[in-house]
């Protein structure tokens, strides 16, 4: 209590602003708060796992608990993961969960920038939003990565092998980066060290930065909501800062306790079972976490190719599939950047897209998880041929028609798709909903009684806004316009016509329109 006669100060202005702070309530929106919070549990399970493990590749004499292991020349690496699942308390649970975690945390943030996409989330003010989740899933990928190769077990070893065959296709600086990487030829005697510093300290780090430049930029920027009855570019509908801190308090221990209560029932990485790594062996039947199994399909699906020029090869089977990675996720990256051109609307945007009001849009996201998806299949395919009794060339080979097929099958579908639930908002829109009741006419003729659509559902169905593509606009480039801009320019014209031509959206009935259907007046 304060002493008589004085005033308590009242908070900053800003600390007001932030505590008054409103956040739309959708379940969609939860998506990033399991990002959040399962890789608060990939933190706290590190530390702890960090206290036992020792980053060596130092040969020593397994004597631990598992017998079909004792008297074996093992890693110190290896020994001290054997010695956390079988002689720590809560060990192999806590190596579970951190392990389950990882890939919770990245299913999750692959999803939610989906869901980010699909709703044109990333649009002004929010592109370096986007960018830091971008980051963010790419560091992820790589942060399960190096924490996969660091017990040193037959199994991601194998997968090393497939690594450093990878980086060894890099023309000219490939043999350099592998022997920086690993110390000297693989294996090296250096990799879990190097690994460990990066897996525990370097990624974790830049992680933590850029979630928290996260959270400033959401807590910095109006939060965007889907489109309804009250909601507008200049406001936001949704739950009081404090209502949505316990309601977000209640998913942190959710997502914790379903973590772990997968690592207490399901099975995850076994390495007692595959052995510590021999370079004269490989792990039959292997496979990568789901987030790398992108990378590793291509490269199975890729044919043997190799060019030979000036006495130096180079390994197309290897590098293609490399690019063609790296080229999928730069894609994903540099859209937004690329519709941003292309509209060139430099309006703040806080509203959602509707997915089926930019057909365009979520067709080419869908094709991006279609080629994604059979990619993912094609790190199976030796599984598959197994447990289906096919060769495994003939699956091969449906995996690389797939990756060409599946892609422009899906843009094609979805974009129908969309257009077609399009078409039927315009209809609903001028005619009214369906009630099922037929109503017979004095001239014998028989139709279905429409009643017309409440307020809040018009809005819904009239509030996005449709672009006009760019016209050819000649006369503006003049005769001495240089080439570059000339190209530059047909190309934005075509692809805003790709976008937003006529073939690519259902134009949305005017005022008259709908009043000439329908009877009624509308201010």
């Amino acid at each position: 209590m304060g002493e008589p006669g004085r005033e308590i100060a009242a908070p900053p202005r800003a600390t007001r602003e932030r505590i008054r702070k409103i956040f739309p309530d959708h379940w969609s929106f939860v998506l990033g708060e399991i990002c959040l919070y399962s890789f608060v549990v990939l933190l706290i399970t590190g530390v702890y796992l960090s206290l036992y493990f020792h980053p060596s590749m130092k040969e020593v004499r397994y004597d631990g608990r598992y017998a079909p292991l004792r008297g074996q020349l093992v890693s110190e690496a290896f020994d001290s993961t054997v010695h956390i699942s079988f002689d720590v308390r809560g060990g192999l649970l806590i190596r579970q969960a951190h392990h389950w975690a990882a890939l919770v945390f990245v299913a999750a943030l692959l999803v939610h920038m989906m869901r980010v996409f699909f709703t044109g989330a990333f649009r002004k003010p929010r592109e370096l939003t986007w960018i830091v989740g971008f980051l963010l899933l790419v560091l992820g990928m790589f942060e399960g990565l190096t924490g996969y190769d660091l017990p040193d077990d037959l199994l991601s070893g194998t997968g090393l092998a497939v690594v450093n065959g990878t980086i060894l296709s890099l023309p000219i600086v490939g043999t350099y980066v592998s022997m920086f990487l690993f110390g000297g030829e693989f294996p090296g005697t250096d990799l879990v060290a190097r690994f460990n510093v990066i897996h525990v300290l370097l990624i974790p780090g830049l992680m933590v930065g850029l979630l928290v430049l996260h959270l400033f930029l959401i807590l910095r920027h109006r939060h965007t909501q889907y489109p309804g009855p009250g909601r507008s570019e200049s406001n936001v509908v949704g739950l009081p800062a404090k209502v949505r801190a316990v309601k977000s308090a209640g998913v942190f221990f959710l997502v914790a306790g379903v973590i772990f209560v997968i690592a207490a029932v399901a099975q995850i990485n076994p390495v007692w079972a595959y052995g510590p790594y021999r370079s004269d062996q490989v792990s039959a039947g292997s496979q990568p976490d789901w987030y790398m199994g992108v990378a590793d399909g291509l490269l199975r699906v890729m044919p043997g190719w190799e060019v030979s020029f000036w006495g130096h090869t180079l390994a197309l089977d290897n590098l293609i599939p490399l690019m063609a990675g790296v080229g999928l996720f730069l894609t994903l990256g540099a859209y937004p950047f690329v519709e941003a051109w292309v509209t060139s609307d430099k309006r703040e945007r806080h509203l959602l897209d509707r997915p089926r009001n930019q057909p365009v849009r979520t067709a080419l996201g869908v094709a991006w998880l279609g080629f994604y998806g059979v990619a993912l299949i094609g790190s199976a395919n030796d599984i598959i041929a197994i447990r289906l009794h096919v060769p495994v060339e003939s699956v091969t080979w449906l995996i690389r028609v797939g990756l060409f097929v599946v892609p422009w099958a899906a843009y094609v579908l979805t974009k129908r798709c969309a257009l077609g639930l399009q078409r039927r908002d315009r209809d609903t829109l001028l005619h009214g909903r369906e009630t099922g009741v037929i109503k017979r006419l004095p001239h014998g003729e028989f139709v279905e009684v429409h009643a017309p659509l409440s307020q809040e559902r018009i809005h819904l169905l009239t509030q996005h806004e449709q672009y006009e593509p760019i016209g050819t606009d000649r006369g503006a480039d003049g005769g001495d316009a240089a080439t570059a801009v000339r190209l530059t320019r047909k190309l934005r014209v075509r692809l805003s016509r790709a976008f937003y031509g006529e073939d690519a959206q259902i134009t949305k009935p005017t005022a008259q329109e709908y009043r000439q259907t329908t009877g009624v007046h509308r201010r």
